[in-house]
């Protein structure tokens, strides 16, 4: 039986990571059998596509470069990990996946959503997540957190408030037209009201 494939997407300091932690912990203390995966990364070749996408130093990559690198991460784990995965039955836990080229290269870099989805789908092999958390935040509030914790910002962070107003836009979007496998969640709820939501969602299902 396929495994189930469940991917969480957010602009950058919505809170995602956190969750994923709590899922995770939540599926071992279940004895589930299953896999966490990040993006871009995950495999040998995607981590070091990561090192040159999120590198400060690389801030003349132009656009297209920036979206046919993660589409490149994106090919490798998918087939090297997340297929091999599902087909042997595992749940696969993934930080991130294509909606946040989507939202991030085609709509705030202004790629266009339809020429990304088509890519997305030539690195996937037309896999597509079961089902998909959208933690929703206004760009000002996610900068704060990320204040708060004092993290560096990486190369695509430092684009700026604006950038990531429209990144959330581009999740808005795709969200409303996902059929159903987009779930929406308000990131500004507490952790444990948030989490609890997801348990929902997966009940039945894992």
């Amino acid at each position: 039986m396929k495994g189930l494939f469940i991917t969480f997407e957010g602009i950058d300091g919505c809170g995602k990571s956190t969750q994923c932690e709590l899922l995770r912990n939540y599926l071992e203390s279940l004895g589930r059998d299953f896999i966490f995966v990040r993006e871009p990364g995950g495999t040998v070749i995607g981590e070091h596509i990561r090192e040159i996408l999120l590198d400060k130093k690389n801030s003349g990559m132009t656009p297209r470069t920036e979206l046919l690198l993660f589409e490149a991460a994106r090919a490798q784990i998918t087939d090297e990990v997340i297929k091999p995965a599902l087909e042997s039955g595992k749940t696969v836990i993934c930080d991130r996946f294509f909606d946040s080229s989507s939202a991030y290269q085609g709509m705030a870099r202004g790629m266009g959503m339809d020429f990304v989805a088509s890519l997305n789908m030539a690195a996937t092999g037309g896999l597509k997540p079961d089902v998909t958390f959208f933690f929703d935040i206004s760009a000002e509030e996610a900068l704060a957190r990320r204040g708060k914790r004092g993290e560096a910002s990486d190369r695509i962070e430092l684009a700026g408030l604006k950038f990531q107003e429209d990144v959330r836009e581009g999740y808005l979007e795709l969200a409303k037209n996902s059929d159903g496998r987009i779930v929406t969640l308000d990131a500004t709820l507490g952790i444990e009201e948030i989490f609890e939501q997801i348990k929902q969602t997966l009940e039945g299902r894992i």
